[in-house]
């Protein structure tokens, strides 16, 4: 498991409806940014020592990180559903998604509809109406 991050033009990432990020908006962004890498796959060691070996033409890699390549680290970014999204990113790939966000014309957002500002901190909370729809 893990937590995803999402950089969303909807009310809320996980809507059906509303404004999506157009997967070749988000190509067009990866191959303009100098910083960025459309790889289209991913690949991770398990701690069995196995590789998990995941494949999407819209996987990209933040090269720029400060930890980009070292112990396995990248910095992995990719579409989904009309968002972008990243799992479990730090600090500094949260601030390089508040970046992406505003060239994009979107915003950033938690699973639990949390919203970042450019420093990577929170800056609205979960309110009630998420623990309504997580309780259904």
């Amino acid at each position: 498991m893990g937590y995803d991050i999402h950089i969303t033009r909807r009310q809320e990432w996980y809507d059906d409806d509303g404004p999506e990020i157009l997967l070749v908006e988000w190509l067009a962004y990866v191959e303009a940014d100098s910083e960025m890498r459309l790889d289209g796959y991913a690949e991770a060691k398990l701690p069995s020592g196995s590789v998990l070996h995941t494949v999407d033409p819209s996987l990209a890699v933040w090269i720029a990180h400060p930890n980009h390549g070292k112990s396995d680290g990248m910095a992995w970014i990719w579409h989904s559903r009309g968002n972008i999204q990243s799992k479990n990113p730090d600090d500094k790939m949260l601030q390089k998604m508040w970046r992406i966000s505003r060239a994009l014309g979107a915003k950033v957002q938690g699973d639990e509809c949390e919203l970042y500002d450019r420093n990577g901190a929170v800056i609205r909370e979960v309110d009630a109406a998420v623990t309504v729809r997580s309780s259904n």
